[in-house]
C-alpha cells in the first residue's frame, strides 16, 4: 500500500480552510519536487478498469469519453487506445502539466491524442453537460469530503449522454462500517444516487482487491437512457 499520510495531512489542512479540493494541487506539487508521493499515481491503466473491460467491452467507434480527476493519464490514454476521442481533466494545473509531457512526444499517443485540461468537477464546464458517451470515475469521489459527495455525484451523471455509460470504481463499505480515512470508502446507498440523477445501474461489483487484500472495492456500470428528461 502506498505511502497516504502526506495526502491526508493536506487534505485534513485544506478542508479546515474551507478548501476542500486544494490539496490536491498541493500534493503534484510536493510530488513533482520529490517532497512527496501521490499515492494513486501507478504510472499505469487502473487494473480494475483493464478487468472491467476484458469482460465487458463497449462500442468505442465515434464515441466520446471523459476521464474524471485523470492525475498523469495513464486511464485516458487506455480509453483513447481503445477507440474513444477521449477528454480528460483534472483539478491539479500541475498532474495536466505532467500528464501532456508524459505523451506529447510518445508516438502511439500521438496517434490517439487525449485532450488534458484542468477543470473542477465541482464547477465543471457547462459544454460538458449531456456530452459524453462514456464517463470513467476512478477513486474521485471518496478523495471529497462527504458534504460535497453529493454535487459531486451530480455533476459526473449529468456529464453522460443519453445511451452512454458512467463506469465508478471505489472503495467500498457498509453503511454501519467506521467511515475510516481518506480516501474515505463510499456506501451502495451513497451510489444509489446516480439512480436520483437519472442513470440506470447495469452492473454491480463487489468483491474484494487481489492486489491489495482485504480492500474491498465497488465496480459499477450505469447507463443513461435515451428517453431520460433530467436536468
Amino acid at each position: 500500500m502506498r505511502d497516504r499520510v502526506r495526502a491526508r495531512e493536506l487534505a485534513a489542512e485544506f478542508n479546515k480552510k474551507g478548501d476542500p479540493t486544494g490539496w490536491f494541487e498541493q500534493l503534484y506539487r510536493e510530488g513533482e519536487a520529490g517532497k512527496s508521493v501521490v499515492p494513486w499515481a501507478d504510472l499505469r491503466p487502473n487494473s480494475h478498469l483493464l478487468d472491467f473491460w476484458k469482460l465487458h467491452p463497449l462500442e468505442t467507434a465515434g464515441k466520446t469519453a471523459l476521464v474524471i480527476g485523470s492525475g498523469f493519464g495513464d486511464d485516458a490514454q487506455q480509453l483513447a487506445a481503445w477507440g474513444f476521442q477521449t477528454t480528460a481533466f483534472d483539478i491539479s494545473e500541475t498532474a495536466i502539466r505532467a500528464a501532456n509531457k508524459r505523451f506529447s512526444t510518445h508516438e502511439e499517443s500521438a496517434r490517439v491524442p487525449v485532450k488534458y485540461e484542468v477543470a473542477n468537477l465541482l464547477d465543471p464546464p457547462s459544454t460538458w453537460h449531456r456530452r459524453f458517451d462514456f464517463v470513467l470515475e476512478i477513486f474521485t469521489l471518496q478523495a471529497l469530503p462527504a458534504a460535497i459527495r453529493p454535487i459531486a455525484i451530480k455533476n459526473v451523471a449529468q456529464f453522460v449522454s443519453p445511451g452512454g455509460f458512467l463506469l465508478v470504481i471505489a472503495r467500498g463499505r457498509e453503511l454501519t462500517d467506521p467511515e475510516g480515512q481518506m480516501p474515505w470508502p463510499l456506501t451502495r446507498e451513497e451510489l444509489a444516487a446516480f439512480a436520483t440523477h437519472g442513470l440506470t445501474e447495469l452492473l454491480f461489483h463487489d468483491y474484494l482487491d487481489p492486489d491489495d487484500p482485504p480492500e474491498r472495492r465497488f465496480r459499477v456500470l450505469y447507463q443513461l437512457p435515451h428517453a431520460t428528461h433530467q436536468a
